[in-house]
Formats: structure tokens, sequence, C-alpha cells
């Protein structure tokens, strides 16, 4: 068995206010449950008026906490992090206005990446978790039966995957603030919070459609 979960950073806008990268990542493990250990012992460790919060976001911690949960992270045997990078100065004109393509393709990258680094097996049970930020059903739907279609395709094994709330899965919140270091790396030129855990990162790919 082995548990996935998958969050993004950055935007798909094409204005001048928009990132310039977009990036998928995913941590993988063969158990959830040291991830949100780590999110509750950086909860634990907030003034008593913050612990009231459904869940921690990295772009709205404290540095003290965004380490804490990183270095948490960092310490974890038996976890890989693999990420893909749009950079959206190389993406086509006619694709800028397909969001929604753009969206599932860079998603299917990387679980293509996935596959293709032997980490997994083709008959191990996958639990696959997104973290769901879109609230649109019909956009939700088109996007699980795409990766649906190419993921079980692939695989002999069992394949679960969900749509999840962050704030009921304190695994997507870890995976969360891995992303947002790695994003910090691409959009800011800031090393310091992902020399942390670049040690974890199995793949890291630029992706230029």
């Amino acid at each position: 068995m082995a548990y996935l979960f998958i969050d993004e950073s950055g935007d798909l806008g094409f204005s001048k206010r928009s990132s310039r990268w977009f990036l998928f990542t995913l941590i993988l493990v063969p158990n959830e449950r040291p991830l949100e250990k780590v999110i509750k012992r950086a909860r634990n460790t907030l003034k008593k008026k913050h612990r009231n919060v459904n869940e921690l976001h990295a772009y709205h911690s404290d540095e003290i906490t965004r380490k804490r949960v990183l270095r948490g992270i960092s310490e974890l045997n038996d976890l890989q992090v693999f990420c893909i990078i749009l950079d959206k100065h190389k993406v086509y004109t006619d694709l800028q206005n397909q969001k929604n393509y753009l969206y599932n393709y860079v998603a299917n990258i990387l679980l293509d990446r996935l596959h293709e680094s032997d980490v997994l097996s083709k008959d191990e049970h996958l639990d696959i978790c997104f973290d769901r930020k879109d609230t649109k059903k019909n956009l939700q739907s088109n996007f699980m039966q795409y990766l649906e279609g190419n993921i079980i395709s692939k695989r002999n094994g069992k394949v679960d995957i969900s749509l999840c709330a962050s704030h009921q899965k304190k695994a997507l919140q870890a995976v969360d603030f891995v992303s947002w270091a790695i994003f910090r790396k691409y959009e800011q030129s800031d090393y310091e919070y992902y020399e942390i855990i670049k040690d974890k990162v199995v793949e890291e790919n630029l992706l230029f459609p």
C-alpha cells in the first residue's frame, strides 16, 4: 500500500500579477500517520489563540512554524518527494486560455514520472489524494475522470483517487509546506526552506509544453 498526497503551488493565470511558475508536488509514503503527527506537533507549539485554526498553511505561517514542519518532514523515513514545474513563459499562446487542459496535463505528467521511476510496483495498491482547491463540481469530475483513465490503464493493482479537503487531511497540509518551499525556490530564488527538504526530493522536473 502506498499513499500519495498531491498539492499545487502558483497559478495558471497569464497576467502581469500571475506567478511565473506553476507546480505540482507529490509526497509518497507507506503510512500517512507520521505526516499527520508532524502537523499535530507543529500545531501544539502554536500560541493558544492560534491553535483553533482549521489547518496550517505555509503561506500564512511564521518562519518558526514553517521550519518546524519542514524539519519534521525531512526526518521521516521512507518519504519521497516528486515535483513537476511548469515554466509559464514557455506555454504556447493557444494553450494559455485552456487552463483546465493545462492543469490536467501537468498533473498527469507528474504521475507518469512517478510510474517511470520504478519506485512503485504495478501491483501495488495506491491511495491518491489531491487537495480539493476548485469548488466547481464539473471541473472536479472532469479532473477525476481524466486521471482515472490515465492511471488505471497503466496499473494492475487497485487505485483509489480522491479530492480531499486539506482541513480534514493533515497529510495534505504537510505537502502544502513542501510545495511552498519548492515554489519559493523558483518564484523568489529563495533556497532557505528548500534546503531543509531537498534530500527527500527524488525527482524535480521542469516542464516546457
